[in-house]
């Protein structure tokens, strides 16, 4: 049931459903992008009702209602929010993105209209879709807790906004019966990814995966769409006021990009001194930067890029497992399977 004033956007979509038990209705802001959409999924599958807000609408089902508008306006918001006691917010543009008005607006400005929408509707938790790379500066991360401080030298625009984003986290106030919590994944990938997976599919076929930045031995976190999904889903079922959730981050892991590449016949040969890539990437970055006035060119091979590739960044979630009782619910190696069975040319190609 959807208690509150009738709208048309909700009338003209809304399904006939059995009656959802209180606590298990939620809106999921972002539910047409990549994570949402298998967050939306997962919600289904465990009984609960799903709104999906977003500025597109990418899927049909009859289980779902969707609403269209900007998240950054609470007017419009307010209408998907309406007898829900969850929001999970995974909305974001993509990291590769240039577009830093679209990051600061959707990162910042979106995540505070999201936060007044929700405490004018009543909404009781909100989950925010955040991101590891907030404490990340370039330099090596070996089992990362929460306890690092935000990076004073973000890598990029992206993670600036992100940290942003979760200051507001601040708006925690559970003596009015208003909890929020973020989850920090690390390179999620999986089925209709629309980011790594397709990336490193490119640059395979390109014959970009003949280099190794480094000497190939540091790890980074990869983490499995349905994986950060089931960390969000807990994170909501375990928040409640005194939780240890309240108002914090949790991380989720782990994976590896090795792995993942040999699953797409990457081909890795040469090793180049990370010094070296990371110097030839800032000039190149400097150079395009001069040329900017002229001619336009987007960069491949730039220093964030070169960080995230050559050092290590692997972090611990060990509280996420205390305190919600987080594990993966899909192994590495059934991941990477599945999400290189989901590309029907990686199917073609191990045929």
């Amino acid at each position: 049931p959807v208690p509150g004033p009738a709208h048309p956007a909700r009338e003209q979509f809304l399904p006939n459903i059995p009656s959802i038990p209180a606590g298990r209705s939620c809106t999921v802001i972002g539910g047409s992008g990549f994570l949402g959409q298998h967050m939306v999924e997962q919600l289904l599958a465990k009984g609960y009702s799903v709104n999906v807000f977003d500025i597109r609408q990418s899927f049909q089902s009859e289980q779902v209602t969707f609403f269209l508008g900007d998240l950054c306006d609470k007017e419009a918001l307010l209408p998907a929010l309406q007898g829900v006691s969850v929001v999970f917010h995974c909305a974001s543009p993509a990291p590769s993105s240039d577009n830093r008005e679209l990051f600061y607006k959707v990162n910042f400005m979106g995540t505070k209209a999201v936060i007044e929408a929700c405490k004018e509707a009543g909404v009781q938790k909100l989950v925010l879709t955040s991101s590891a790379s907030v404490v990340f500066e370039g330099t090596d991360i070996k089992n990362g807790s929460e306890d690092l401080p935000y990076a004073q030298k973000p890598i990029d625009y992206y993670t600036e906004t992100k940290i942003l984003q979760e200051k507001v986290l601040s708006a925690n106030d559970p003596d009015n019966n208003f909890l929020t919590t973020a989850i920090r994944p690390h390179g999620i990938f999986g089925p209709r990814d629309p980011q790594l997976v397709p990336i490193l599919i490119q640059a395979a076929r390109s014959g970009k995966m003949k280099f190794i930045i480094g000497d190939g031995k540091n790890l980074v976190d990869f983490t499995y769409v349905e994986n950060v999904v089931h960390g969000h889903i807990l994170a909501a079922e375990k928040l409640h006021k005194g939780s240890p959730l309240c108002g914090k981050v949790r991380r989720e892991g782990r994976g590896g990009i090795p792995s993942l590449c040999c699953g797409i016949h990457a081909d890795f040969r040469y090793h180049i001194p990370y010094w070296l890539a990371y110097y030839l990437a800032l000039l190149l970055a400097l150079l395009l930067a001069l040329l900017r006035p002229l001619v336009t060119i987007k960069a491949t091979f730039t220093p964030m890029r070169v960080a995230l590739a050559g050092t290590f960044h692997y972090y611990s979630c060990e509280r996420a497992k205390r305190a919600m009782g987080y594990s993966p619910v899909v192994s590495l190696d059934e991941a990477i399977a599945r999400t290189v069975q989901s590309y029907p040319s990686l199917r073609r190609a191990r045929a």
